[in-house]
């Protein structure tokens, strides 16, 4: 039903892909509050076990690569959201990127799908496509081949997207906080239009309403052009900061600038260099079309300092929904799972420890739920930063990406370069490495109790190794064991005995509860 040319309100059928990343986790309670249904397609619908959202929403099994599950998951939807992009997946991307989209595309018109809307980036008017950076060139594809397809589409291109836990915004932080005098590339002075996450996700969730005779792409960004030197100085006198001195120099170019941020911030070279590539030319909105469907309320869009404010309050209160490290790892395995010792996937290596504990179980899960990021590992320190920094190295996550929460994991978290895969309240944390290795790795800690009551503490590293130079790589580090992962049960098993937390240790945590403001109600 179509009223005034804008379809009145009903309640749709809406398919979120990338529902467990950085936009999709946000967007998908956004569209449930508005009355929609929602239906999520991943790889791994138990990434999304432990969403805050998850019993509302229906998440099926599948990719956007293959026709089959996008046939079956469009089945009686009305707008698909394409919110997943390939970028990092290899040489070879934008070929997937393309790929995915046609399929996308061509499966839901089969559906009769209503609408597509894809949140794209905004590119710089008058540089031609080809010498646009390969993250642009295939947003900027991606997005035509939705505007080309039989299904009306809504296109949406934003650039700098401010908000807790996003990439942009944890780049602007990390090098303002850690660097008061920078020698920084040139790129810091091209113009960009920052937008706040907030703004994003109405537009996104707006855009399911559209006339379907709305088919074009529309600029989205906030009401602030500035170069990227002045938000990283507004970001300082937002957060308090003295005055940074900034000093550009011409001679860093993207690949330099992206290890570069790497090595400062917590963002790894893989997604900083396409985020720099993106500054090298200016991307200002042309237009503010999306006004006509999905009208601003007053004070909106966001100012780039409220949005800043917004974003370091969810920071301090710990309450950032998602993170920019939400998402996979692409090319991170899924399957297999190491649930038994009979494990049918080849050679599997095993350090396992078990100590007895003088506390509760209860006692116990807080500190094995506590542990990694600020609140470290409970081992030899130096040991496990050393292997986040060759990590690092070679182009992996390394330790700085830590926790989302500082007491409370989730399926689908990011724990410093591992991924939480399983949690089971009380008797199971189980991690995914997603280092750089030449296998598969994993680490289970368990509580337990014995047959005479007594809690007990169970610890495992596994480790399935790929070819020679994974059973090489096991020997090699093999000897480091004892101190790596003995001390950390030893030393868990000890602060579950004296009432310690990880939390409790954290000096940052404390600062940021004294720090926290009364509430918050802002992305």
């Amino acid at each position: 039903m179509v009223t005034n040319g804008r379809r009145s309100a009903e309640r749709l059928h809406c398919l979120v892909t990338g529902a467990s990343g950085y936009i999709g986790g946000r967007l998908v309670p956004e569209l449930l509050e508005s009355g929609h249904r929602v239906r999520c397609l991943v790889r791994s619908p138990a990434k999304l076990r432990d969403q805050p959202w998850a019993a509302d929403a229906e998440s099926v099994r599948g990719d956007v690569t293959d026709p089959r599950s996008v046939a079956e998951a469009m089945r009686g939807v009305d707008v698909a959201y394409y919110l997943v992009h390939a970028l990092g997946s290899g040489a070879d991307f934008e070929d997937t990127d393309r790929r995915a989209a046609r399929i996308f595309a061509r499966e839901a018109h089969a559906a009769g799908v209503r609408r597509i809307v894809y949140l794209g980036g905004l590119t710089p008017r008058g540089i031609p496509e080809q010498s646009l950076s390969p993250h642009l060139r295939s947003r900027a594809e991606v997005g035509r081949i939705f505007l080309d397809s039989k299904v009306s589409a809504t296109v949406l291109r934003a650039a700098v997207v401010i908000g807790s836990g996003s990439a942009s915004f944890e780049m602007l932080r990390y090098l303002t906080e850690r660097l008061p005098v920078m020698v920084t590339p040139s790129w810091v002075h091209t113009r960009t239009q920052p937008i706040g996450v907030r703004d994003v996700l109405r537009y996104l969730a707006g855009s399911a309403t559209m006339p379907d005779d709305v088919d074009r792409a529309f600029d989205v960004g906030g009401p602030d052009v500035l170069t990227y030197r002045e938000m990283m100085r507004r970001y300082a006198a937002v957060a308090g900061l003295r005055r940074r001195v900034i000093v550009p120099v011409p001679v860093l170019t993207p690949r330099l600038s992206s290890h570069w941020v790497g090595l400062v911030t917590p963002v790894p070279a893989s997604i900083a260099r396409p985020l720099t590539e993106s500054l090298r030319h200016e991307v200002v909105c042309q237009e503010h079309d999306i006004a006509r469907y999905v009208p601003d309320p007053p004070g909106r869009p966001l100012p780039f300092d409220e949005a800043l404010a917004l974003a370091l309050r969810k920071v301090r209160e710990a309450q950032v929904a998602t993170r920019w490290s939400s998402a996979s790892v692409p090319g991170a395995p899924s399957d297999p799972l190491p649930t038994d010792p009979d494990w049918a996937g080849g050679s599997l290596y095993q350090d396992e420890r078990e100590l007895p504990v003088d506390a509760s179980p209860q006692a116990l899960w807080k500190v094995v739920e506590g542990i990694g990021g600020d609140n470290g590992w409970y081992s030899f320190p130096l040991a496990w930063a050393v292997r986040g920094w060759l990590d690092r190295f070679v182009g992996g996550v390394g330790l700085r990406r830590g926790r989302r929460d500082a007491e409370k994991l989730r399926v689908g978290d990011s724990l410093d370069f591992w991924r939480v895969e399983e949690i089971e309240p009380v008797r199971l944390l189980r991690l995914r490495a997603e280092m750089r290795l030449p296998g598969l790795a994993w680490l289970e800690m368990y509580v337990e109790t014995d047959a005479s009551g007594r809690t007990r503490y169970r610890q495992r590293a596994l480790f399935h190794p790929r070819g020679l130079l994974g059973h090489a790589y096991w020997w090699s580090v093999s000897p480091f064991h004892a101190v790596v992962f003995g001390g950390m049960a030893r030393n868990i098993t000890q602060a579950a005995a004296k009432g310690l937390t990880a939390h409790t240790g954290s000096r940052r945590s404390r600062r940021i509860r004294r720090r926290r403001p009364r509430r918050s109600t802002e992305h």
